[in-house]
């Protein structure tokens, strides 16, 4: 049997999308084919590629991607995860085939506010709340 395929999907590819895809590769990569894209991709958040590489993954000159490009490509996938919010979850693309498609609400670190060290600490610990519901969809879909 041949690794699930998942997609995760924000608005910008900057940040949840991409924290989410990485530590699914990294935590389950052997399980798991992993990709991320965005609405509108823009450029990788420079505190979410600080606070990754304090978890051992460099997203220094990493591309972000636009999800429509891999829907046009025919791409396919068993689950696709929305990490924004529930608005912008209504304009992601429905993937053909039987997907399952989930939404993780989680906050937009192009939003946090504060000095440079505190976006840093609200960044780490959005890292922390998406590795948490990682390993529990990790649990969830290894168990079924």
């Amino acid at each position: 049997m041949g690794k699930t395929k998942v997609l995760f999907v924000c608005e910008h590819n900057s940040a949840r999308s991409q924290i989410s895809e990485e530590l699914l590769r990294k935590m389950a990569g052997e399980l798991f084919e992993v990709q991320s894209a965005g609405l509108e991709p823009g450029m990788i958040n420079p505190f979410v590629v600080e606070v990754m590489k304090e978890e051992g993954v460099d997203l220094t000159g990493k591309q972000t991607r636009d999800v429509f490009e891999l829907y046009k490509a025919g791409k396919l996938y068993e689950y696709v995860v929305t990490v924004c919010d529930p608005e912008v979850d209504d304009k992601c693309p429905v993937f053909p085939g039987i997907v399952k498609r989930c939404n993780w609400p989680f906050p937009d670190p192009s939003r946090f506010e504060g000095t440079e060290e505190s976006k840093l600490a609200q960044v780490r610990d959005l890292k922390e709340q998406i590795k948490k519901k990682i390993e529990d969809f990790i649990q969830t879909v290894s168990s079924s």
